[in-house]
C-alpha cells in the first residue's frame, strides 16, 4: 500500500489536465509561505511559450517533488495558464534530545544537522525514522541492546514542527563468557587472555572492561589472528564469531570457532630491488632468519627497519615489502624483501605550528634536519626528539607531506602544544618574632618565549632579607654553547627578633658564571665560578659543632668555587620523561686565595624502562661526598648535605634524616644552655640516596600528558665520616652503612599545572632510624619526582 499509494496520488493530481495539450501563456504558482518563486521555477522543467501534455506535466510533478520543499503538489489549467498549487513541508523550530549520557548532545546535534535535521531546515519524516534507526545502530554498537529511540513531532503555527527526540540508553551488556572453539595448540585461557574485552570479575567496576562493544571485539579478534601468525600459522583463520544476548538483554556470551593450520618455519630469506645502500648495512637490520618459526611481526618489524634505514639516506618514499613464499610439502616459508627506494627525497620547507607563545627560533635551533638537504628520518625524528626534550611542550607530532606538483621533495611540518614551563609561588605570613613575612618567586624555563631560563626570587620580613636571580641562555652561541650568571643576597638581624631562639644563621652575598659546552648529541661539559661571601651570625643557642667551627676558622668567610661537570640525557621528554636515561657528575671545589679550602662531589642518575606501553618503572639514584682540604679542619657545617622528603626519602620530613647537633651547654661567650632543646638534624658530608618507582596511568583520567601517578620505593641517609664524640655515643649515622639507610614506600602524583609541577606523595616508612621525623603526607609545587 505505501508504494501504491504515491503512484495514485500522482495519478489524480495529473487526471485535471489530461484532457488535451496546451501552449503555456504564464505560470502562477500558489501556496508558497517559505519557499521563494524563483526555487520552483528554477526546479520547474516547463517554460512560458512550451507545449504541455500529460508526459511534460508528470515530469513537472516529479521535478518539483524532488526538491524536497513540497509534501503536496496539484497541477491545474485556467485558459492558458499553468495553475500549480502546492503545499510546503514545515520547517523545523526546535529539536529536543532527553535521556543521553553516553553520547553528548552536541555530537547528536551535529549528527543530526548532516543528516539535514536541524532549525529552520524543513522538515522529513523518512529523514527523522533514518535518524532514529542510526542512533539505535550506534548504541547497539556499544553494547547497549536495551536502548530504546522514540520521536516525537509536534506541530506548531505557521506551518512549523517541534522535534522531540526521547532516548533511554539502558545499560551496556555484560560479557558472560568468553569461548574459543576450535583451539589446540593454545590454552583457552591463553587466548582469552589477549582479549581486551573480559568476563565480569571483581575488579570489572574499576576497570569497566565487561561492557561488549563491537568496535573492541574487532581488535581483540585482529590480536587474537596476530598472536598465531607471529608463532608460525600462517593459515590461521577465524571461521565465525557469535554475539548470543540474553532475553533480557543484559548479558552477553561470545563465542570464536578458530582454524589453526599447521605451523610454518622460515627456509631462507632474499632481497631484490634496488637497494640504494650496502647490502650487508640492511641485511644487519634482517630479524628474519632461516629456521625460525615464520612471525608476522617479524617480517613488519624488519621491513620498518629497512625502510628507516632508507630513510635516513633520504629516500623518504622507499617501500620495502615482505613478500613470503608458502612450500605446502615441508611446511617452510621463503621470504624475499622487495626493495624499491623511490627518489630521494629533498627538504622544501621546514614549518611550525602551535608555538601560540615560543618563538620559532627557539624550535629551529633545535632541528638536525636543514631545510635544501635530503630528508633524513633520523634526522626528521632526532630534531622532534629534542623538542620534546625541551620540555615546553606537552605533545610534538611530525608530518611530512610531498610538495604538489614534485615527486623528489617533502615539506616537514612539526606541530607542537605548549605546556606550562615554569612555578609561581607567593607567600604571604605572619609571625609575632618576625612580623609581617612576604616571599615569591618566579621560575621560568621559557621566558618569554625565548627560550631563556630565569628565576627571580624575593623573601621579606622584619629579620630577614634574601634576595636571589639566575640567568641561562642555552644558545649563547649558535652551536649551543650555553651562558648563565646568577647573584643572591641573604641576610638575618638578629636584634629585631622579640626572642632568641635561633640557632644559627649564614649571611650571604656572591655571584657567578657558568658555561655548557656540548660535546655530543645528549651530553655536555659545564664550567662554573661563584665569588661568595659569608658571614655566620650565631644566636644564644647555638650548637656546639658550630662554635668548635668557628673558633677554629672565624665567623666570616670569603670564597672562590670553581666547578666542572659533565651531564648526559637521552630522555624523551623535558618534563615527565618515560623513556631513556640521564646522569651528571658535578665536582665543586674553592680556589686558592679562598679562606676556606672544601670540595664536593655529586652525582645523579636516573633510568626509565618500559614495561609496557602504559606502565614504566624508573630506577634512580643520588650520590654526594665533601670533604675539606688544605689548612680547613672540616666540611663548613653550611655545605653539609640534607635527606628526607620530596626529590629524597618521602615519608620523612624534609632534612630530618642523618647525624643530629649537639645542644649547646651554655659554655660558649654569649650563649646559655637550653634544656629543652633537642638534637636537631645537622646533616653530613656523605649523602647516598635512590630508589625505583613503577610508573603508571593515573585512572579515571582521559590526558595522561600532564600527570605522572607512581607507587615508590625511597631508601638514603646522609652520613658523617667526621662525626663528634658526642654523635658517635648517641648512634648518629657516621660510618657509611646501608643498616642505616631510612626507607619508605607509597604513592606519588604529579600534575603540570600553569603555576608549575604540583606534587603530593603519601609515604610510609618502612625503616625508620632513630629520631627521623615522619610526614606521611607531603606536597610540593615547583619541583617533580
Amino acid at each position: 500500500m505505501k508504494r501504491l499509494l504515491p503512484a495514485v496520488l500522482l495519478a489524480l493530481m495529473t487526471a485535471e489536465v489530461h484532457a488535451e495539450s496546451f501552449t503555456i501563456s504564464d505560470i502562477r504558482v500558489n501556496g508558497l509561505q517559505r519557499v521563494s518563486a524563483g526555487s520552483v521555477f528554477g526546479a520547474l522543467p516547463l517554460n512560458v511559450g512550451d507545449a504541455a501534455d500529460d508526459a511534460r506535466l508528470v515530469e513537472a510533478t516529479r521535478s518539483l517533488f524532488r526538491t524536497g520543499f513540497f509534501q503536496d503538489i496539484q497541477l491545474g489549467r485556467d485558459g492558458n495558464v499553468l495553475v500549480i498549487q502546492v503545499v510546503e513541508r514545515p520547517s523545523i523550530a526546535s529539536i529536543e534530545i532527553e535521556g543521553n549520557k553516553a553520547i553528548s548532545t552536541d555530537d547528536l546535534m551535529n549528527g543530526l544537522r548532516q543528516s539535514g535535521l536541524a532549525e529552520g531546515e524543513i522538515f522529513q519524516q523518512a529523514t527523522l525514522e533514518g535518524v532514529r534507526n542510526e542512533l539505535q545502530r550506534q548504541y547497539v554498537a556499544q553494547g547497549r541492546y536495551s536502548a530504546t529511540i522514540e520521536t516525537e513531532v509536534d506541530p506548531q503555527p505557521r506551518n512549523r514542527v517541534g522535534l522531540k527526540i526521547k532516548i533511554n540508553e539502558g545499560t551496556v551488556a555484560a560479557i558472560q563468557h568468553i569461548n574459543v572453539v576450535g583451539n589446540s595448540v593454545f590454552t583457552e585461557k591463553e587466548l582469552t587472555n589477549l582479549f581486551e574485552l573480559k568476563t565480569t570479575n571483581w575488579l570489572s567496576f574499576f576497570r569497566n572492561d565487561d561492557k561488549y562493544a563491537r568496535e573492541k571485539l574487532s581488535g581483540d579478534l585482529e590480536r587474537l589472528r596476530s598472536y598465531y601468525l607471529d608463532r608460525g600459522y600462517i593459515n590461521m583463520d577465524i571461521a565465525s564469531t557469535q554475539v548470543s544476548i540474553t532475553p533480557d538483554k543484559k548479558h552477553v556470551y561470545i563465542t570464536v570457532n578458530v582454524d589453526e593450520g599447521e605451523k610454518y618455519s622460515i627456509r631462507d630469506v632474499n632481497l631484490s630491488g634496488d637497494l640504494r645502500v650496502p647490502e650487508d648495512d640492511i641485511r644487519s637490520l634482517m630479524l628474519v632468519k632461516p629456521g625460525q618459526v615464520f612471525s608476522r611481526k617479524v617480517l613488519t618489524t624488519t621491513s620498518d627497519l629497512i625502510t628507516r634505514r632508507l630513510g635516513n639516506e633520504g629516500y623518504t618514499f622507499a617501500k620495502v615489502n615482505a613478500i613470503p613464499q608458502v612450500n605446502e610439502e615441508d611446511k617452510t616459508v621463503s621470504v624475499t624483501f622487495a626493495v624499491d627506494p623511490g627518489k630521494r627525497a629533498y627538504v622544501n620547507r621546514i614549518n611550525f605550528r602551535g608555538n601560540t607563545k615560543t618563538e620559532d627560533e627557539v624550535l629551529r635551533r633545535e632541528m638536525r634536519q636543514m631545510e635544501g638537504g635530503w630528508a633524513s628520518t633520523y634526522l626528521i625524528d632526532q630534531s622532534k626528539v629534542r623538542l620534546e626534550r625541551l620540555g615546553f611542550f606537552k605533545e610534538v607530532n611530525v608530518e611530512t607531506p610531498a610538495v604538489a606538483g614534485t615527486d623528489d621533495q617533502v615539506d616537514v611540518n612539526y606541530t607542537v602544544e605548549e605546556q606550562p614551563s615554569g612555578s609561581i609561588t607567593a607567600s604571604v605570613g605572619f609571625a609575632q618574632s618576625a612580623g609581617l613575612i612576604l616571599g615569591g618567586s618566579i621560575s621560568q624555563n621559557n621566558f618569554l618565549g625565548t627560550g631563556n631560563r630565569v628565576t627571580i626570587g624575593l623573601t621579606r620580613s622584619e629579620y630577614q632579607t634574601r634576595y636571589n636571580f639566575s640567568f641561562t641562555d642555552p644558545y649563547w652561541t649558535e652551536d649551543g654553547v650555553s651562558l648563565g650568571y646568577n647573584a643572591f643576597y641573604r641576610t638575618t638581624d638578629y636584634d629585631e627578633l622579640d626572642v632568641d631562639v635561633s640557632s644559627y644563621s649564614v649571611d650571604s652575598l656572591g655571584a657567578g658564571v657558568n658555561f655548557g659546552y656540548p660535546v655530543s648529541e645528549t651530553s655536555r661539559l659545564n664550567f662554573g665560578l661563584t665569588v661568595q661571601q659569608d658571614e655566620i651570625n650565631t644566636g644564644r643557642y647555638t650548637v656546639d659543632e658550630i662554635f668548635d667551627f668557628t673558633r677554629q676558622e672565624g665567623d666570616k668567610y670569603l670564597n672562590f668555587k670553581g666547578s666542572i661537570g659533565w651531564s648526559e640525557s637521552t630522555l624523551n621528554r623535558g618534563v615527565l620523561p618515560t623513556r631513556g636515561h640521564s646522569q651528571s657528575v658535578v665536582l665543586e671545589s674553592t680556589l686558592p686565595g679562598s679562606d676556606l679550602s672544601f670540595y664536593k662531589l655529586d652525582y645523579r642518575g636516573q633510568i626509565f624502562a618500559p614495561l609496557t606501553n602504559t606502565y614504566t618503572m624508573r630506577f634512580h639514584t643520588e650520590l654526594g661526598y665533601g670533604d675539606s682540604y688544605g689548612s680547613t679542619s672540616d666540611l663548613p657545617f653550611y655545605e653539609h648535605y640534607y635527606a628526607g622528603g620530596f626529590n629524597s626519602v618521602r615519608g620523612f620530613e624534609d632534612s630530618s634524616l642523618g647525624p643530629r647537633s649537639t645542644p649547646s651547654r651554655g659554655t660558649n661567650p654569649g650563649t646559655i644552655a637550653d634544656p629543652d632543646q633537642d638534637p636537631l638534624p645537622f646533616g653530613g658530608n656523605v649523602l647516598v640516596q635512590g630508589g625505583l618507582e613503577l610508573l603508571f596511568p593515573a585512572p579515571f583520567v582521559e590526558d595522561q600528558r600532564s600527570l605522572r601517578t607512581s607507587l615508590f620505593w625511597d631508601v638514603g641517609n646522609v652520613f658523617d665520616t667526621n662525626c663528634t664524640s658526642v654523635q658517635k655515643s648517641r648512634g648518629d649515622s657516621c660510618d657509611i652503612s646501608f643498616s642505616n639507610m631510612a626507607s619508605s614506600v607509597g604513592v606519588g602524583l604529579t600534575w603540570i599545572t600553569a603555576l608549575g609541577p604540583l606534587s603530593f606523595s603519601l609515604g610510609m616508612p618502612v625503616k625508620k632510624p632513630d629520631d627521623a621525623d615522619t610526614q606521611v603526607f607531603q606536597f610540593s609545587l615547583g619541583q617533580t619526582f
